[in-house]
């Protein structure tokens, strides 16, 4: 167990957190909101990434950003051959064979702690990350998904092989072979991890005992540590400015959907569509009264799907309008069939919206059932459809905003989670107190 120690010990330490993307996707979020938070409790901290999407002088890229693409098509290759040239999952998977070389970079050279983040897609390949390891420079990663510690899936569904050594991979096509693809990378990555030193933080205590549960990892130090926000943004804003700023109804219960592809079978769009649907055949007076916002990819898909007024705002990629959104909404559900730890509930919680979502990955950590929010039997739309009345229900209503907010304080604000991560930093570089 980390001893705690001031964070100030970190001072003049420097980080250098490394992640594909700047802003695209969950990882890349999470990364830079801890790349700030470290910066705002004295840690000075640089993200390495694959192409810089700001002009933030924290954010680094390499030279040749060119090679990116080169990489990311040969890995894509590699899966579609693997799948016996089919899209089949395409993205669901990476091998990391290709990748380019980061030690060499001045960043690198002047980090005393290489933080690893989510670095698949032609970014970081496994020989990259050896190069990485030989440097003697401590390693954390932050598993965000399950890739590190399973041969090729960055999920693993109902397949437990990981435990074991995988192959036969239900997310090939066919459902692999015993030395398909699976296995031969998880078989190089059990030779990397044998003697490295690296320490695998996973952002829910669900993934860390996945994590811990993987033969890849055995022996291995994993710690759960979670995600930051920062809470001076994302906060509690009147809702009827919101709702105004937003073409949104003042008159209506708003409940918020949000999903990179709101279509997509793994975010829960056939659970939520039934869960709406015995809503309105159980509650219709409650029914006319609702609304449900959609925010994402597709998102117009659902004003066929569902029996209520369905207000479609796209795929939303401006931060401040997404907070809008939240403060207008009343309830944000999010009935995901596997996940993390996911931003959006930490956002919408931060903002004194209660969430409803499943008994599912690192969601009961951050909603405490009946409390601040519903937690759902898993794959159960009548219970969901029922925590959607909990948090709608007037003796619920008036109290949850305070208690979704003081749960992020508490445990998700930057503070709390830069200094857990100052106290591993330190442990690592062998600092100690004053």
């Amino acid at each position: 167990m980390i001893k705690t120690k001031n964070i100030a010990t970190t001072f003049g330490m420097r980080v250098l957190i490394v992640n594909t993307s700047e802003h695209t996707g969950g990882a890349a979020i999470a990364a830079a909101r801890l790349r700030e938070a470290l910066g705002n409790n004295g840690i000075k901290a640089t993200m390495l990434v694959s192409r810089k999407e700001s002009e933030a002088i924290t954010v680094a890229e390499p030279r040749d950003t060119g090679r990116m693409k080169y990489n990311f098509l040969r890995e894509r290759f590699t899966i579609w051959k693997a799948n016996g040239f089919r899209k089949h999952r395409l993205f669901e998977v990476d091998a990391a064979n290709f990748g380019i070389d980061i030690t060499g970079m001045k960043d690198f050279e002047e980090a005393d702690i290489i933080h690893l983040h989510w670095i698949n897609q032609g970014f970081l390949s496994l020989k990259g990350i050896a190069k990485i390891l030989r440097s003697g420079k401590p390693v954390v990663w932050t598993l965000h998904d399950m890739w590190a510690f399973t041969g090729i899936c960055h999920y693993n569904g109902d397949c437990e092989r990981y435990k074991d050594c995988c192959g036969k991979c239900p997310v090939l096509y066919g459902g692999g072979f015993s030395r398909d693809l699976s296995r031969r990378v998880f078989m190089r990555k059990r030779k990397l991890y044998s003697n490295a030193n690296i320490t695998f933080v996973a952002c829910s205590d669900w993934l860390a005992k996945c994590a811990s549960s993987s033969a890849l990892l055995e022996g291995k130090r994993v710690l759960s540590i979670p995600n930051p926000i920062n809470t001076r943004l994302y906060r509690p804003l009147n809702m009827a400015k919101a709702r105004e700023s937003l073409a949104l109804p003042l008159g209506r219960k708003l409940l918020l959907f949000a999903a990179y592809r709101v279509t997509n079978k793994i975010k829960g769009i056939d659970y939520l569509c039934e869960s709406i649907r015995i809503l309105a055949d159980e509650h219709p007076d409650l029914a006319s009264n609702i609304a449900v916002v959609a925010v994402g990819k597709e998102s117009d898909a659902l004003k066929e799907l569902l029996p209520v007024k369905v207000y479609s705002l796209g795929y939303v990629a401006n931060e401040k309008k997404m907070i809008d959104i939240y403060n207008a909404c009343n309830v944000f559900m999010i009935p995901t069939m596997q996940d993390n730890l996911p931003n959006t509930i930490m956002e919408s919680m931060a903002c004194g919206v209660p969430c409803v979502a499943f008994n599912v990955g690192g969601i009961p950590q951050m909603i405490d059932h009946k409390t601040n929010g519903y937690v759902a039997e898993y794959k159960n739309a009548k219970d969901f459809t029922e925590g959607i009345m909990w948090c709608l229900a007037p003796e619920n209503a008036d109290s949850l905003g305070e208690k979704t907010r003081n749960k992020v304080n508490s445990t998700f604000s930057e503070t709390a989670v830069a200094r857990r991560y100052s106290d591993l930093y330190n442990s690592l570089s062998g600092s100690k107190n004053d």
